[in-house]
């Protein structure tokens, strides 16, 4: 039903249909003829033909699956309203290599702009008698130059020395993070982690930063960090099979003695499509198969029972489409509960009150936190506010 003409055939089977058991009369939703699309979940023609196909089952063995099997009524043919890949954008693989090739075109284009740029500047140099056409022609070839591409030229030098240097110093979060530039071999020989092409042409060097440059920087090809992360191997804790007891504990089987824990989380196919653990036949048989079954916030609260979650040496991957924003909701929520169970283990009711009087004492507290913040907002925020209606 997703191709051009579906439709018209559909039509034309029911109509042969008629003609050859003599159904003159007949409504189309009357005959054993349904429109599908395998490809759609949840599509209502595969939905009605299984519904008659379980019918039948029913009438000719007498067998019923898990009691009667709910009819529901034909009311119009399957229709394709979730596609995958909308008939516009058939061509997207096409389109990128498409981009790619023009990509690749204008880094020529601009490199050998870049070589000419070096061979005047290098003819500036060998005749000063010849200095002002030359200044001239190098101002009109630098027009054609991108300015962030005069930036990578310009900025070479400065390239060089950073990776010249003992360690590479970056900022995160205005944290100053310094990691080695060098390393040693088993020999004892000192050897560089990063080591820049020994280009002296402009356009050369223009060419290399544009198609590979170094780790870290655009387009990215070395990777996307300046250096590998150190201080623990690196290490992919992927799991998920049948419920989160099950996948938990191998969690904590793949992560035993690691520094930092990583889980990767698989989730089965029913997850992956939305839909809740059932007895339904298409359903059943996949619940916690290829991955774990995740339904509800106590689920994920068992998934990661025992891992601390807003622990900076904890990280969480989750292999997640379509219902990404109601699982990202269970993490939150299942993060949120651990800091709340945590402080609660952390009062001493023996040290005076009930538990119940020290959270609300502890919640008292950070009220007036909060009303002490907001009673430091500028006096301009009191006129915004709109007058109290009169009583």
């Amino acid at each position: 039903m997703t191709k051009a003409g579906a439709l018209d055939a559909l039509h034309d089977v029911r109509k042969q249909y008629k003609r050859n058991h003599a159904l003159w009369t007949a409504k189309d939703e009357e005959l054993p003829i349904v429109g599908t699309i395998a490809a759609q979940f949840n599509d209502a023609g595969v939905n009605e033909l299984f519904e008659r196909l379980m019918e039948k089952i029913a009438e000719k063995c007498g067998v019923k699956f898990q009691g009667e099997i709910e009819h529901h009524a034909h009311l119009k043919d399957t229709a394709s309203q979730s596609m995958i890949i909308p008939p516009k954008r058939v061509r997207y693989l096409a389109e990128i290599a498409e981009g790619n090739a023009e990509y690749n075109k204008w880094v020529n284009e601009q490199a050998a702009l870049g070589s000419q740029y070096y061979q005047l500047s290098g003819a500036k140099k060998l005749l000063p008698d010849a200095a002002a056409y030359i200044s001239e022609t190098e101002k009109n070839l630098l027009k054609k130059i991108n300015h962030e591409n005069l930036e990578l030229i310009h900025n070479w030098p400065a390239v060089q020395e950073r990776y010249k240097k003992e360690f590479y110093e970056f900022k995160v979060r205005d944290k100053v993070i310094k990691q080695p530039l060098t390393y040693k071999s088993l020999s004892g020989t000192l050897l560089s982690k990063v080591i820049l092409p020994k280009y002296k042409d402009w356009g050369d060097i223009l060419k290399w930063q544009l198609q590979e440059n170094v780790p870290g920087e655009f387009p990215y090809t070395a990777g996307v960090f300046p250096l590998k992360r150190e201080g623990e191997d690196p290490t992919r804790m992927f799991a998920g099979e049948g419920g989160p007891e099950r996948t938990n504990r191998r969690f904590h089987y793949v992560s035993l003695g690691q520094p930092a824990k990583r889980p990767s989380t698989a989730f089965d196919s029913v997850t992956l499509y939305g839909e809740d653990p059932d007895h339904r036949p298409d359903i059943y048989g996949k619940v916690g198969n290829s991955g774990v079954s995740i339904a509800t916030v106590d689920d994920a609260k068992k998934l990661y029972s025992g891992f601390d979650l807003c622990d900076p040496k904890t990280s969480v991957s989750m292999t997640i489409n379509g219902p990404a924003p109601m699982l990202l909701a269970f993490f939150m929520n299942a993060a949120i509960d651990q800091q709340c169970e945590k402080y609660i283990a952390s009062l001493n009711p023996s040290e005076g009150g009930t538990l119940k009087e020290l959270i609300k004492e502890r919640s008292k507290n950070l009220l007036q936190e909060t009303s002490g913040i907001y009673k430091r907002i500028p006096f301009e925020f009191e006129k915004t506010r709109e007058a109290p209606p009169p009583e």
